[in-house]
């Protein structure tokens, strides 16, 4: 496989030094697997560097993604959790509550202290063994607490309970007895005191499935601390991918809602408020990066979003009139995110003009390529490409340097036939990627070790566009549609019947 490249590595100077390629050293800066987009990559550095906000605009294919995927791994890590808490005097207004990475940490700390040490049974004393149900207490044989009978001698594990011998119903009751207490097997706690340290101390011995927990005055007394806190939930955890995708995203998925509650949030059978809140993408890409794909579909969306930029706050609200959750308000959620939107060309005027303004005040606009010129330094570049499409994919083998010149000649082609650009090599490397799966496909299936030329020129023939297929076919992409309109509409069609025929004449069902 290509490996990765380390400071020390040096790339092949000339495409004649490529033997195959896995040749070549794939980057670990994810910014220098972008291809052919130098501007781009640049601006994405000191966007990233100075957190700014980002637009991309051009042709699908191009690697917008992918820049804005590279620009949130030069982020640093989040720093801060993002909490739900019950607010006792109002529970329809949650609190917020922030916490830095170092109160978090103390937090797990004092919560490791509160769950106490696990032990064997066996390191136990005997009677707290015998009464949490793991002792046998006729016997003397350890097993699982779930068994309410001893496997060696078969008796209740527990202490029986004996009849008096002046009880003339003793002998009728003391097998009933013995099984309702074997039934029991146990308590699921037991308190007690021990000396430590020349200090006599409470301690607790609970039931913690095969092992047995065990609290000690210290412990306690952080269980009873964290017992006073009020409950909370985390919506936004301190450890998450600082990249957030809402490409499409609905209202509830951007902007966060809280859940319905078929019980309305009753004390004692519902879900309580807190409990139910759920954050949007606009929050849960707090210190990272938002990126929205073709942005102009979000349509009135998009206000939502300049409202976060601007303010970094955004509350989380039950959108759904009808649920139970519709009156519950979190204000004041932290959403400080950069924002990385894109869009094709022709779909630049459907984005808000506050927007782009927010954008341009705070950002970067950018123009993405679509060629690059044909020299040897940028056919190595292509070559860098074919590389990292080979080593995703992880399912076909690495091409040869003859494979590789085809690919090329294609990018050479495709930037004259698409853009009109003498002299220049395709930027447009999605469908190029396509080509070069497709290519590996082939050279799978004949269990070649190499993509080699040969796959390659199959691989053209075969995958290839659809209206290339309409034109070879009908000689043109209209003459297609009017051969596939012609057909559909002659009388026999069911369907045509159906759509252009009285409704209730039977025939149009046959």
């Amino acid at each position: 496989m290509a490996t990765v490249d380390t400071p020390a590595e040096k790339h092949p100077k000339l495409l004649e030094d490529i033997e195959t390629t896995e040749d070549i050293r794939i980057s670990s800066d994810p910014l220098r697997r972008v291809i052919g987009q130098d501007e781009a990559v640049r601006l994405a550095r000191i966007a990233a560097s100075q957190r700014r906000h980002f637009l991309l605009v051009g042709p699908p294919g191009t690697g917008k993604s992918m820049i804005a995927q590279a620009l949130s791994l030069h982020l640093a890590r989040p720093t801060e959790e993002i909490r739900v808490v019950h607010n006792p005097e109002n529970p329809e207004r949650p609190l917020v509550e922030v916490k830095s990475m170092d109160e978090v940490e103390r937090e797990l700390e004092s919560r490791g202290f509160a769950e106490g040490e696990f032990i064997d049974p066996k390191e136990a004393p005997v009677n707290v063994t015998e009464r949490l149900g793991y002792r046998c207490a006729n016997c003397g044989t350890y097993s699982s607490p779930r068994e309410s009978f001893c496997p060696k001698c078969s008796r209740a594990k527990v202490a029986q309970i004996r009849s008096s011998p002046n009880n003339p119903f003793g002998d009728l009751l003391g097998g009933l007895v013995e099984v309702t207490m074997g039934q029991l097997a146990g308590r699921e706690r037991v308190t007690t005191t021990r000396k430590r340290f020349g200090k006599e101390e409470v301690v607790v011995f609970e039931r913690s499935g095969e092992m047995i927990k065990v609290l000690d005055q210290q412990a306690l007394e952080k269980r009873r601390e964290l017992e006073k806190e009020s409950p909370k939930k985390v919506i936004v955890p301190i450890n998450r991918n600082p990249f957030m995708l809402a490409t499409g995203a609905s209202e509830v998925e951007l902007l966060g809602d809280v859940r319905h509650d078929p019980y309305g949030g009753h004390p004692q059978l519902g879900t309580a408020p807190y409990d139910r809140v759920v954050a949007g993408a606009i929050h849960s890409s707090h210190q990272g990066v938002l990126f929205v794909d073709e942005l102009p579909h979000l349509g009135h969306l998009q206000r939502f979003i300049l409202t976060a930029m601007q303010e970094k706050r955004f509350p989380i609200a039950g959108r759904n009139p009808q649920s139970a959750g519709a009156s519950v308000r979190v204000d004041n959620v932290p959403c400080d995110f950069i924002f990385v939107g894109a869009c094709n060309i022709q779909d630049l005027p459907h984005i808000l003009s506050p927007l782009r303004s927010r954008i341009n005040g705070g950002g970067y606009e950018i123009l993405v390529e679509t060629v690059m010129p044909d020299n040897e330094e940028n056919r190595l570049k292509l070559a860098q490409f074919v590389a990292q499409e080979i080593v995703m994919d992880a399912r076909i083998p690495h091409a040869s340097r003859d494979a590789l010149a085809l690919i090329i000649e294609e990018a050479r082609k495709r930037a004259k036939l698409i853009d009109n650009k003498d002299k220049s090599l395709t930027l447009r490397l999605r469908e190029l990627g396509g080509l070069v799966r497709a290519a590996g496909d082939i050279a799978t299936i004949e269990q070649a070790g190499l993509i080699e030329a040969r796959h390659v020129r199959d691989a053209l023939k075969r995958a290839r566009p659809v209206e290339d297929q309409i034109k070879d076919r009908y000689g043109s992409y209209m003459g297609g549609v009017s051969s596939d309109v012609s057909t559909s509409t002659k009388e026999s069609s069911p369907y045509h019947y159906w759509n252009y025929h009285v409704h209730d004449d039977k025939r149009g069902y046959q």
